[in-house]
């Protein structure tokens, strides 16, 4: 297979991984599956185009909380709240267990307790209010592209620069998938979706977003790296959730 055959395939499985969406058939194996990760910041830029055109037809008929209401509502749908449910897993394991092995053991459970129920019902509550603060003074769309592709990558660096701590999950298949040609890729990716920001806001602004997006990272990951010795699946989709929410804040704080 060529190498443009071999990216559309990688594209494809990014985005039958992350999102609902319907794709053509990419050919699966486990090798493309695990370097699909590479394409993972690529598929985020898609998720947030897609959740900002959303926000902008909404934004024509209703205020710009209702029209973020509508975005993130959507941007649930179209992921099937898969980082959401990361997020929500990683919460309740590690809020509510004092050994590895237990925290290990509830994250595992489909069931959701109080710490993830509250910490799913802050984060969206942040996210909506971040949001709704940016509507009037930062290009929506291009915030949601560049917050979605780069939070992605954020998660992307984690799988590369960490230890995968089960023996199997859903993070195991891509837990080896990324080499230093993929993660710089992937934090390329990442990074040139930042870029439709600065013509608009300067430089300064999307660098506090993505200061903003690097402290969220940092403080998740120093929580569960501490208590787990390493990183699951759920704690990958509680990365991108808080270096997505933390390049809001970043930037607000900036704007």
């Amino acid at each position: 297979m060529s190498a443009l055959a071999e990216a559309r395939a990688g594209f494809l499985l990014a985005l039958q991984f992350l999102t609902r969406l319907p794709v053509p058939d990419p050919g699966w194996t486990p090798e493309r599956f695990a370097a699909s990760t590479r394409w993972h910041p690529a598929a985020g830029a898609l998720i947030g185009a897609l959740i900002g055109l959303v926000w902008w037809g909404a934004s024509v008929l209703f205020p710009p909380l209702v029209a973020v209401l509508f975005a993130v509502a959507f941007g649930l749908v179209l992921t099937g709240c898969f980082h959401e449910d990361g997020f929500a897993d990683t919460c309740d394991g590690l809020g509510g267990a004092v050994t590895r092995d237990r925290a290990l053991e509830i994250m595992k459970d489909s069931r959701i307790g109080t710490y993830g129920a509250a910490g799913v019902g802050m984060m969206l509550a942040v996210r909506v209010a971040a949001l709704a603060a940016l509507a009037p003074t930062a290009p929506l769309v291009w915030v949601l592209v560049a917050s979605h592709a780069a939070s992605r990558a954020a998660s992307v660096h984690v799988i590369a620069t960490s230890a995968y701590v089960r023996d199997h999950g859903t993070g195991k298949p891509v837990a080896d998938g990324i080499g230093r040609d993929g993660l710089r890729f992937a934090l390329l990716t990442g990074g040139a979706a930042l870029l439709p920001l600065v013509p608009v806001l300067g430089v300064m602004a999307p660098l506090a977003g993505l200061a903003g997006l690097a402290l969220g990272t940092w403080a998740i990951r120093r929580v569960y790296e501490r208590r787990l010795g390493g990183y699951t699946g759920d704690c990958l989709g509680a990365t991108q959730q808080c270096a997505e929410v933390g390049f809001y804040l970043g930037l607000l704080a900036w704007l």
